[in-house]
């Protein structure tokens, strides 16, 4: 059976599944298990649960983590008396880590009962969009340039930026080709909002990837190339997304950055962002 995932998604809450997921359940590298009153999708060793608000409260959600915790023939602690779902696919093994967008009391609870840990916490920051954009203050001889899409040396380029800026990042420096184009055909994205430094030799140094989606501007990825970090291109850069982001008619301009890293944190708090949402990771015992 197929399951729209779309269709889990609650005003006011975070959206349920992370947008690699939506790309690897799209090209069929993950497995979803549940139907159209609550879903599980299990992806590279990780888990996410949704459950229809009007479905909630009836054991769906526990009966779901269970049926994760059985793929690959694994046992599942802590599964009670939950109700019984279809036979789960052999396909995949059991997830090692669950992520809980927004911090849901349930989502405590569910983690609680199966004995899982928080490991790491993911805010999302937000501020309003300014009625002037900042001039981004272009180094003499570089260039800032939109992302040609669909363009194989913008792609290449961009890949190798953002697994050298990223390469210690869990999710984000692993991106693929495939991933990247997966991203190009989503209704949200545009070439003109990903936008691409290049230093006075034509090598590319910098991109702000801008992704603009139900009224909010998001700062989807800011990279720097290490060898010209700590040289201000990330500022040159967050201000050249800003001018993207003013006079579209926004309600918010946000980002994400890990819970622990306090010298981003100070400097995005500076900057007008105060935490809106919460994403807990849980690591299995």
């Amino acid at each position: 059976m197929t399951v729209a995932l779309d269709a889990f998604t609650v005003a006011g809450e975070p959206r349920p599944f992370s947008d690699q997921t939506l790309v690897d359940v799209r090209a069929d590298r993950a497995t979803v298990l549940g139907d159209e009153q609550g879903v599980a999708v299990v992806r590279d060793g990780e888990l996410e649960v949704a459950v229809r608000l009007e479905a909630r409260g009836r054991g769906l959600g526990t009966a779901l983590v269970t049926q994760a915790l059985a793929l690959g023939g694994g046992a599942a602690a802590g599964s009670g008396s939950a109700p019984r779902l279809a036979e789960a696919p052999r396909l995949a093994e059991a997830p090692r880590l669950a992520w809980a967008h927004g911090d849901h009391p349930a989502a405590r609870a569910l983690a609680a009962r199966f004995g899982w840990t928080a490991v790491r916490t993911l805010l999302q920051l937000r501020a309003p969009v300014p009625s002037e954009a900042p001039e981004p203050a272009v180094p003499d001889g570089w260039s800032l340039a939109a992302f040609r899409s669909g363009d194989p040396d913008d792609e290449t380029a961009w890949l190798d930026l953002n697994a050298a800026a990223f390469a210690h990042h869990p999710e984000q420096g692993r991106m693929t080709l495939e991933d990247l184009r997966a991203r190009e055909a989503d209704p949200w994205f545009s070439g003109d909002d990903l936008l691409l430094l290049r230093d006075d030799q034509g090598r590319l140094a910098a991109s702000c990837w801008i992704k603009v989606e139900d009224g909010v501007g998001e700062f989807y990825a800011v990279a720097v190339r290490p060898d010209l970090q700590g040289r201000g291109l990330g500022g040159v850069l967050m201000r050249a997304g800003w001018g993207r982001l003013v006079g579209r008619g926004l309600d918010a301009a946000a980002l994400y950055v890990e819970g622990d890293n306090e010298p981003a944190l100070a400097l995005y708090r500076r900057s007008g962002f105060t935490q809106h949402a919460i994403d807990v990771q849980y690591a299995a015992p």
